[in-house]
């Protein structure tokens, strides 16, 4: 076999090989692309016997995604994707100086995947499917968040000149909001405003109903009395804050786009149906879970694999005579976010899910930590499912009591 470590820039691959014994057969900085990858598969060639397998070379990298590692599990490569943190500390068992270059790292890579490969996971094998849904999936997320993010920075804004708006509109992404705003980005412009005006900027909007009301109750607002900038520093912050709630209008009309391509992907992949009988699990939440999980089949043997990639199951230190058991911080933080909003929307859908909630909170235990134990028993459910290929059932996925809902040492 061949073991080759693959050190990756944005311009560049560090690239080493060597055999079972641990011996340097090839060391060359290759470049990214096309050209970069056939002199890969030369350098290999090159010490592979002709009659071996391409399954018979193994390489680390310390990326799971991208052209070059899509490439590489195309050619039939065992590719493995370390962590890292995991390869900083493994340099340190090579030097205890600090020393760090490029050509380090592809040999430090090449000696993690010949010596403890087996501690180690491999890229799994997910569908072009998965992937599509998981760029769609992450991209509409990252959308919401990157509105959020702008929508806090306008409600800052607005508190420092315009309070009307802040009490006219307690959502600010909300297209009542928008539409009103971007008309009257200041106090003196809200105050010009007629219950009239605000009717027609509300049905522009796309605002069909209460429209008389909805209108009243904002004149209202931007016309009661509130302290305010001066004039000239108060048109200064209008000018920006148009400038945001035009970011904000157009975020919300891509993530609305990305939201359609979301369903859509995801309502082709044969795992829909059961990710969407799962409860708590709408398309949005469902796609974000399945995306963040993959569909390869072998990646998880045991569903207690599963929880620990999902980051619900907790961590256990015990050293002498002290125990501890914590919350897992390093995790995968989209389907954390996912898996908690699922166990909050299963409260509602699901009998088993609330008695199982309203258990762990009788014992003292937490909101938060309820939820993050009962999100771990919703993997291990979703797990059973996938394996045996079958549809959500109440009755089957509540017949015990799981074993994480045991309060923590």
């Amino acid at each position: 076999m061949l073991f080759v470590g693959n050190d990756w820039a944005e311009d560049h691959h560090d690239v080493e090989v060597v055999d079972e014994a641990g011996r340097r057969l090839a060391r060359k900085r290759l470049p990214e692309g096309v050209a970069g990858f056939a002199a890969l598969h030369g350098l290999i060639a090159d010490h592979l016997p002709e009659t071996a397998e391409p399954g018979e070379v193994v390489i680390g990298i310390e990326t799971d995604r991208g052209p070059w590692v899509t490439a590489l599990i195309a050619a039939g490569y065992q590719v493995f994707a370390i962590n890292p943190m995991q390869a900083a500390r493994y340099r340190e068992r090579y030097s205890t100086s600090g020393a760090k270059s490029d050509r380090g790292d592809a040999h430090v890579l090449a000696e993690i995947v010949r010596l403890d490969r087996a501690h180690h996971r491999q890229v799994a094998g997910d569908s072009d499917l998965s992937e599509a849904i998981k760029v769609l999936a992450r991209g509409h997320q990252s959308l919401i968040w990157t509105r959020q993010r702008q929508t806090n920075q306008l409600r800052s804004m607005l508190r420092e000149y315009y309070p009307a708006a802040l009490a006219a509109f307690p959502d600010l992404a909300g297209r009542d909001a928008l539409a009103v705003l971007a008309a009257a980005p200041t106090p003196t412009a809200g105050q010009a405003l007629t219950v009239d005006t605000i009717i027609d900027l509300l049905r522009q909007a796309g605002r069909q109903r209460n429209l008389e009301a909805v209108a009243t109750k904002i004149h209202a607002a931007l016309h009661a009395e509130h302290l305010t900038a001066l004039p000239l520093t108060a048109h200064a912050f209008g000018v920006s804050a148009r400038a945001l709630i035009t970011v904000i209008t157009t975020l919300t009309t891509e993530i609305a786009v990305l939201q359609d391509e979301v369903d859509a992907y995801f309502g082709r992949h044969p795992d829909a149906e059961i990710y969407l009988s799962q409860p708590g699990l709408g398309v949005i939440l469902a796609a974000r879970v399945l995306a963040e999980f993959g569909d390869d089949p072998h990646r998880y043997t045991t569903g207690r694999s599963r929880k620990n990639y999902a980051g619900t199951s907790p961590i256990t230190r015990a050293s002498g005579t002290k125990t501890t058991v914590l919350a897992r911080y390093a995790r995968n933080r989209r389907i954390g976010d996912a898996l908690f909003q699922q166990a909050f929307c299963a409260l509602t859908t699901s009998p088993g899910a609330r008695a199982c909630y309203d258990t762990m909170r009788a014992r003292g235990i937490g909101h938060n930590d309820a939820l993050r134990r009962l999100a771990n028993r919703l993997v291990s459910i979703l797990h059973g499912c996938l394996r045996h290929r079958t549809t959500y059932d109440h009755a089957t996925a509540w017949t015990t009591t799981p074993q994480d809902q045991q309060p923590a040492a």
